[in-house]
């Protein structure tokens, strides 16, 4: 394994997706144990997509979580996919977390409503009155960071949950992870949590493994920081870190990175 930091982001490079995911677990399930030696529960939001999958796994073998004290979230929704739709984010972490745990509670966005607004606001109250203690992510094609994607974040949104339109590209890769068959089956708009709200979390994990999401890794991590990349916000954290395996970190130059091997 590689470690080095980025800005205020530390960034480990693990030998494969398994490793990443393993390694991600424990640290989380780390985290999580200290927390709630501290506090009654915990708030986590988790992220929906293929590229959490190692990740998921390897944290529902950690026994020594006490999941009865953390209330769940998720960060992203389409809009006008059934709820049980197996494309719907909520169905997605129903299935690989959220149906596994006891947790206190799961609280999902709605993207079937009928009222968007009445959503979105209902959303940020539960967000305002359960703060998030660890925001567990990951990064699109784009550098989107959930449906942040670039010609819709704001990294000063005074807003907590949006209605945004994904672009081309966002919309592109749920196809290229098999998620849809073709670019017309994608929905056009979805709920997000914005950027500051994730960013509110105390603690980040971002798990990022693949060779396709290599150049939007490689822009977190090397280019300005600003919503040209919206994961570049991680650098500014002081709580975040990247788990990449050998494909995703494939076009960085690690020795320049003055990597530690461990």
């Amino acid at each position: 394994m590689r470690e080095f930091k980025v800005d205020q982001l530390n960034v480990k490079v693990c030998a494969n997706r398994a490793a990443m995911g393993r390694e991600s677990a424990i640290l989380v399930s780390g985290r999580i144990n200290e927390i709630l030696g501290q506090q009654e529960y915990i708030n986590i939001v988790f992220a929906a997509a293929p590229s959490q999958n190692e990740f998921l796994a390897a944290l529902r073998t950690q026994t020594r979580v006490d999941w009865r004290r953390i209330n769940a979230f998720h960060m992203d929704e389409y809009i006008g996919l059934p709820r049980d739709a197996p494309q719907s984010f909520g169905s997605f972490l129903k299935e690989k977390l959220f149906g596994w745990m006891p947790f206190t509670s799961v609280n999902y966005i709605n993207g079937n409503t009928a009222d968007l607004q009445v959503e979105c606001e209902r959303y940020t109250r539960l967000l305002t009155q359960y703060p998030p203690d660890i925001v567990c992510m990951g990064i699109g094609e784009n550098g989107h960071i959930a449906f942040n994607d670039p010609p819709v974040a704001d990294f000063d949104d005074p807003l907590m949950v949006k209605v945004v339109e994904l672009d081309a590209e966002c919309r592109q890769q749920q196809v290229n992870d098999g998620c849809f068959g073709s670019l017309e089956q994608v929905p056009t708009h979805a709920l997000t949590l914005t950027v500051p709200a994730l960013m509110a979390g105390k603690y980040i994990y971002c798990m990022v493994p693949g060779k396709n999401k290599a150049k939007a890794v490689d822009r977190t991590l090397n280019s300005e920081i600003g919503v040209q990349c919206p994961a570049s916000a991680l650098r500014n954290h002081p709580n975040a870190m990247l788990f990449l395996d050998k494909e995703s970190s494939s076009i960085l130059n690690l020795d320049h990175q003055k990597a530690i091997k461990l």
